[in-house]
């Protein structure tokens, strides 16, 4: 989740949040370096040193990483420490100077960028020693030998898919336990080790050393893969390394540059097909789409005919095996023979797909509208996805044909049924109405969506009275909802115009949510809220509860002390 820098103390938690004031008070962070625009890294001293890694884009927290073994929570607190100093200017925090002996002053060094350090360090040390360096870190450091064979391997003419399988195993190896598990944090240690083999691979495709590229690719898919036996991926950092690999494998079908290099890849997916290495995984069906991409010939064909007929199973592999066969009378019959195969499996919502989008390419809309309606009254029962999509046809067929009726119908249905919009809806419609009669077109929409039991109904609603400027009708529904957060999210909105009105409803909001939540961390929440109501201007209402909420729940002791430091 990104967060604002500048207020990023309301997204942790309030005990992580004081011990990472704390470690930074007392100059826990003993170091800390812009290593690019925007890029950070903190050393921060605690049971050890740790390194804590923080990312800043247009004033927003986008990444921030440490790699300290706590796992309770989004952030640790030596992250925390980190923030405070990045931001100890903006908040006016300081740390405690270290003491001078008398008579001696601090010399203030001009910091210096970490890549400046390194260049220039580089400049100065003997190459004997840098090699040496480079031997020592080598036999020692697991990674980094990793990354050394990898950043070089075209000068090393053992190079082959077995090295790079290698350096993945010996990763993996590093990330397990006893057990020989690999449990969700050190996962996230394999994902970014094998990244950096990745990002090798991808420059190396760049420079064109396309071999070296497939090699790395091919062996981290395969051995991660396997590694999803063993590991806890709930973050996806495994899965997503195998996915970049083959996204790779799909980069290198196009930018082959020779026939040795073309069978290569097609030998490759067929026989990691045939093995069964990508079984029950998408990825086995990228191996035939990279054949489909690249096959030439009869033989090429053939391979790949009757590979497809094995993917069977559910309804989207059944759905996947059509389109691919559909690809292939393409590429070896023509396009008419592709056509008939689609008519001929309209059951399938694959082909039905195809067939629309066919049809609407060659300007044939009537058909295209015919198709989808059918679809619409057969998947109607049970797959209302699919109806979506089909009215989604239907108002790209209205709208290429300027059928303003039925874009009026279609652009409706959808804003009022569908969660994944393909356009802005809202927008159309309201091209569509007209200046003249929007506003009657508008009042009856927004009775549709006031009388439908949906749970987006107020996000739609509120999302409608900011677009058209109706903030009296967005403090009614406020107060209808009485959600703390809501009211917060739409503040912005209204707190010039409508402070009184907001300082109301988080009263009414603040002395319910107290009434049904007990605890520090609960009472921690109220009390933010009643200093939001201060900087609305509502210090009266606030000293007003304040006085109310210590009558009536004099025994929670917590409670009362929160409520001295509003």
């Amino acid at each position: 989740m990104n967060i604002p820098l500048n207020g990023f103390v309301e997204y942790i938690d309030d005990a992580i949040a004081k011990r990472g004031l704390s470690y930074f008070r007392k100059g826990s962070v003993v170091s800390f370096e812009e290593t690019g625009p925007g890029e950070y890294e903190a050393v921060v001293s605690g049971t050890e040193d740790y390194t804590v890694l923080l990312t800043v884009r247009n004033g927003m927290l986008t990444d921030h990483r440490c790699d300290c073994p706590y796992d309770m929570g989004p952030f640790c607190k030596h992250e925390v420490a980190a923030l405070f100093h990045l931001q100890q200017d903006e908040l006016g925090l300081r740390v405690k100077a270290p003491t001078v002996k008398e008579g001696k002053t601090r010399k203030q060094k001009k910091p210096t960028g970490v890549s400046e350090r390194v260049e220039e360090l580089i400049g100065k040390v003997p190459p004997d020693q840098l090699r040496a360096f480079l031997r020592e870190q080598a036999a020692g450091n697991p990674s980094f030998r990793n990354l050394l064979l990898s950043s070089f391997s075209q000068h090393d003419a053992r190079e082959s898919k077995s090295v790079y399988a290698s350096q993945v195993k010996a990763i993996l190896r590093s990330a397990r336990d006893r057990q020989g598990f690999v449990n969700w944090s050190r996962a996230s240690y394999v994902g970014r080790s094998v990244g950096d083999l990745l990002a090798q691979a991808q420059k190396k495709l760049d420079a064109g050393n396309w071999n070296s590229s497939f090699f790395i690719a091919s062996a981290i898919m395969e051995q991660m893969v396997e590694a999803l036996k063993y590991a806890d991926d709930s973050n996806g950092d495994i899965g997503g390394c195998i996915t970049v690999a083959c996204d790779l494998l799909h980069e290198l079908s196009h930018r082959h540059e020779s026939e040795d290099q073309r069978k290569m890849l097609v030998e490759y997916a067929l026989a990691a097909f045939d093995k069964g290495i990508y079984s029950g995984w998408d990825w086995e069906v990228d191996m035939l789409e990279i054949v489909m991409g690249m096959m030439k010939g009869k033989e090429d064909a053939g391979a790949l005919d009757v590979r497809i007929d094995r993917l069977q199973g559910s309804d989207y592999r059944n759905g996947v095996r059509q389109k691919l066969r559909y690809e292939l009378i393409e590429k070896t019959e023509g396009e008419q023979a592709a056509d008939r195969y689609v008519e001929a499996h309209l059951s399938s919502p694959e082909m039905r797909r195809m067939a629309i989008m066919k049809r609407f390419e060659r300007k044939r809309y009537d058909e295209a509208r015919e198709i989808a309606l059918d679809g619409i009254a057969v998947d109607k029962q049970g797959k209302p996805g699919y109806v979506v999509e089909w009215y989604d046809w239907l108002l790209k067929i209205a709208q290429a044909t300027g059928d303003r009726e039925r874009i009026i119908e279609y652009a409706r249905y959808l804003f009022l049924n569908n969660f994944r919009p393909q356009q802005d809806y809202y927008e159309v419609l309201k091209r569509q109405a007209g200046a003249e009669g929007w506003n009657a077109f508008l009042e009856e929409l927004l009775r549709d969506i006031a009388a439908t039991n949906r749970i987006l109904a107020f996000e739609m609603l509120a999302g409608i009275y900011v677009k058209e400027s109706m903030p009296d009708r967005l403090v009614q529904l406020l107060r209808e909802t009485n959600s703390l957060a809501r009211m917060a999210d739409y503040e912005p909105m209204l707190a010039k115009s409508h402070a009184a009105e907001l300082i109301e409803l988080y009263a009414a909001g603040v002395a319910e949510y107290l009434q049904q939540h007990t605890g520090r961390p609960h009472y921690q929440t109220a009390c933010r809220f009643l200093r939001r109501m201060n900087k609305l201007g509502g210090k009266e209402k606030v000293l007003a509860l304040i006085s109310s909420f210590r009558a009536i729940y004099p025994s929670r002791s917590a409670l009362m002390e929160e409520l001295d430091k509003v």
